[in-house]
């Protein structure tokens, strides 16, 4: 696919590298705490983008979402660098593309590869409760082999099952909601921000015992609700049967089998690197990257080479697999993480930042309000990359494992939920959420807009979420 993105990148790189050797002062400076509201425009621009472009000027969107992408990256960047100087913007900019995105896209990418190679052979009639069991088995496996690896294993399988249903949509919403999301809070292996804290001395199965019971209360409930909606449009269809020409007469069976110890192999270099400390091996700009990080990368695309090599291509046809919702994940999400730079720098400011009257709200008389941490924690993470947010909240709570896993264990339940959960609420609220709407889309389901699927997530998760607060956090 020809792209001038890489081109406008490397030059970005180049100016803001050659800007810094000739006007940076000595070392590394970064954004200032009193960060100015304003500065996150450009984030807030690119989501709009992202909501209102292909309803608006759909053509367009096709062909040119990396250029916007690109567009809203520069409407920081460059203000950043006349505002704090060359330095604090190249500084920026590498410590988002070599820390965060450069990761976050390996591991897609490594992930999105090898989960393409996995065919479940045979036919599945997508019946209401074929289909439950289809996102039942993925909430289970969400926790153990991470949202995206679960949602791109099975995304396909229930796609399929459902190709001659008429209604597919409410199909794909839940699976985001359970597969994608809550499936993954039982363990630091389902999501991100679990396994920063696993990182910063949690229990390996503290969140599994602590949140269990508020993630079955969850998946129950988002399973009943499924199977009741889903019974009902089946039975408006007349609960139709695939015509005799789209019936497999291949025995079940699954093709690409070492995918699926590919499959582990990832979990377990994730779950390496986290353990393994090697230090500083490179060093560019102040950005200090980690030898373990180094491994895990190189490591992530060895296996998803070896997924291609042993993978037979008429299996992959089959399936489906196309490189096209990579490609889109990884032109958006560059814009998402370089925009979003400013908005995580206020975040991480606290009571020193322009959200300081939002941080603030957690704690009454020196004691966590553990519903606002759950619900503030969540909604920031909805937009934000839930990570950072979810550090921003346990650091805020003291930062201490042994007293949060203790004293505070419900805040910590509750920030670790938060995080977890309402990654749910928009589509780019966690990794998978976008990659299995562009798959999705790519197999002719007319997915609901960004906002349309917030209409979806608003009046299914909001009042889920609720009940949670008034049972577990009040």
């Amino acid at each position: 696919m020809k792209t001038r993105a890489p081109l406008i990148l490397l030059l970005i790189g180049v100016m803001l590298f050659c800007s810094s050797l000739a006007f940076a002062a000595d070392g590394h400076a970064t954004l200032p705490q009193n960060l100015a509201i304003y500065w996150i425009i450009p984030f807030v621009c690119m989501l709009l983008s992202i909501a209102i472009a292909p309803l608006t000027i759909p053509h367009f969107w096709e062909k040119h979402f990396g250029k916007v992408s690109v567009f809203w990256a520069l409407a920081f960047l460059i203000p950043c660098t006349f505002a704090f100087g060359p330095s604090v913007a190249l500084h920026e900019f590498l410590h988002a593309i070599l820390t965060d995105y450069m990761p976050f896209i390996i591991l897609l990418f490594s992930l999105f590869t090898v989960a393409g190679g996995v065919r479940l052979k045979g036919s599945m009639v997508g019946t209401p409760l074929v289909n439950t069991g289809i996102l039942t088995v993925g909430t289970i496996l969400a926790s153990w082999m991470g949202t995206t690896g679960a949602a791109m294993l099975l995304i396909r399988p229930i796609l399929r099952a459902n190709a001659h249903r008429r209604y597919r949509v409410h199909s794909v919403v839940f699976f985001i909601f359970l597969v994608a999301n809550i499936g993954g809070s039982l363990s630091p292996l389902g999501d991100p921000p679990l396994f920063l804290g696993f990182l910063k001395g949690v229990s390996f199965f503290w969140t599994t015992t602590h949140l269990f019971t508020k993630t079955l209360l969850a998946s129950v409930i988002l399973l009943a609700l499924f199977f009741i909606v889903d019974s009902i449009l089946y039975a408006r269809e007349g609960k139709p049967v695939p015509p005799q020409s789209d019936q497999s007469t291949e025995k079940f069976g699954l093709d690409g089998k070492i995918n699926l110890l590919l499959l582990a192999c990832i979990v377990i270099a994730v779950l390496g690197s986290g353990v393994l400390k090697l230090g500083t091996w490179v060093a560019i700009h102040g950005i200090h990257i980690e030898g373990q990080n180094i491994l895990r990368d190189l490591f992530l695309l060895a296996i998803a080479a070896l997924s291609w090599k042993l993978t037979d291509p008429h299996s992959r046809v089959l399936n489906d697999f196309t490189w096209g919702p990579i490609l889109e994940v990884a032109k958006l999400f560059f814009g998402i993480f370089l925009s979003m730079i400013p908005a995580i720098a206020i975040l991480r400011a606290g009571s020193n930042g322009a959200l300081a009257s939002v941080i603030d709200m957690v704690t009454r008389d020196g004691q966590p309000v553990n519903y606002m941490y759950f619900w503030l924690a969540g909604s920031l993470s909805s937009f934000l990359d839930n990570a950072p947010t979810y550090l921003v909240f346990f650091n805020t709570a003291g930062g201490d494992p042994i007293h949060l896993m203790n004293e505070w264990q419900g805040t910590l339940a509750a920030i670790s939920a938060g995080a977890v959960f309402m990654g749910a609420n928009t589509y780019i609220g966690n990794a998978p959420n976008f990659m299995v709407r562009s798959i999705a889309e790519e197999q002719g389901v007319p997915m609901p807009s960004f906002f349309g699927y917030m209409l979806w997530s608003g009046g299914i998760l909001l009042p889920l979420f609720a009940l949670i607060t008034w049972i577990f956090f009040i």
